[in-house]
């Protein structure tokens, strides 16, 4: 009888490594660049009571035979109420073949790693070679593997601010980055957003925000954006007038369109499809390039790939099955 391998966070925190993460990740845009891939948008129930949303994210990558299903919750209130974190997910990595449940897994850190290796891919095509200073707005968990992605990809930083809304939180992120990144030069929580932001190389905007809170007037030439955190219809966290100034990149047309940094600006007639120059997918496969001059400003808009999910899933599936982690289940036969 076959068996399902069952993997905890604590599983999945041991054996998931940024660098192979970004590797993975790039990888998966290529494939969804090249066509190679079946995704459909995400599936979103809403629980307006409560203020959360549940997710279902399919994919099938299908020159790399890697197919999975990622559930994933956003219940902003859930850390202040109920102590549990705002983000949730688990995954079932499927055999196309058969169609048999290889693993279960916790997703949730696997989400905030998967995003964390997207912003550094795409600062990797789209941010400037020289960069030293990075800005980040939000010091949760997803500001946290944001850092990781890009001190990853680039060995170390000059100055990196940080900002949010809670200074308590925001010190608590500083402290422990400083310890765990001595290649950085500089670390420093900042009073506002707009310290942060001015004079940044890379600014990367990870909060739940429904209204813009970096302005234009902010963003020098050069600048490049990794925009994080409007993964929902309503959110926001950008100045519409950056848009128009920028070589707009995004994920996922469908899903950037209904839930990404654009989605605001599109219904509100400030955008148009014509604005965005393509999907970071077509950059990474080399059917577009990326950044073309040192004065453009570039954005990344994110909403999250379920591509992203499953090969990074498959990732740590066969390093589980080579380490002996987990716990097998005959769960369905």
């Amino acid at each position: 009888m076959r068996e399902t391998l069952i993997l905890t966070r604590k599983d999945v925190e041991a054996l998931l490594d940024m660098k192979e993460a970004i590797g993975a990740v790039e990888l998966a845009f290529k494939e969804k660049g090249l066509g190679r891939a079946q995704m459909p948008a995400k599936i979103y129930l809403f629980y307006e009571k409560y203020g959360g949303d549940l997710r279902s994210m399919p994919s099938y990558l299908e020159n790399l035979d890697v197919s999975a299903v990622k559930v994933v919750n956003v219940h902003p209130q859930n850390p202040e109420k109920y102590g549990l974190p705002t983000v949730m997910a688990v995954l079932i990595l499927i055999e196309p073949a058969t169609g048999f449940p290889l693993t279960i897994m916790d997703a949730t850190y696997l989400t905030d790693m998967r995003t964390g290796a997207a912003g550094a891919v795409a600062a990797k095509y789209l941010a400037r070679r020289d960069v030293k200073t990075v800005a980040l707005i939000g010091s949760g968990r997803q500001a946290r593997t944001q850092l990781l992605g890009l001190v990853t990809l680039y060995g170390g930083l000059e100055s990196v601010k940080v900002y949010s809304i809670s200074k308590e939180s925001r010190e608590a992120f500083v402290d422990e980055a400083i310890k765990k990144y001595p290649s950085v030069k500089e670390i420093r929580a900042v009073g506002t957003a707009e310290e942060a932001v001015r004079g940044a190389d890379i600014v990367v905007t990870v909060t739940p925000s429904r209204s813009p809170i970096v302005m234009s007037n902010w963003i020098k030439e050069g600048v490049h954006i990794n925009a994080i955190g409007a993964d929902a219809p309503g959110k926001e966290e950008l100045d519409p007038a950056i848009l128009k100034r920028a070589k707009i990149v995004v994920d996922d047309w469908e899903q950037a369109s209904h839930s990404g940094e654009i989605n605001v600006p599109l219904s509100k007639g400030l955008l148009t499809k014509q604005d965005v120059y393509g999907e970071i997918g077509q950059v990474v496969a080399g059917l577009k390039p990326g950044r073309t001059s040192n004065e453009e400003i570039t954005v990344f808009c994110s909403t999250g790939l379920a591509v992203q999910d499953a090969v990074t899933a498959k990732l740590v599936y066969d390093k589980a099955k080579s380490r002996n982690l987990g716990v097998w289940m005959q769960l369905v036969l």
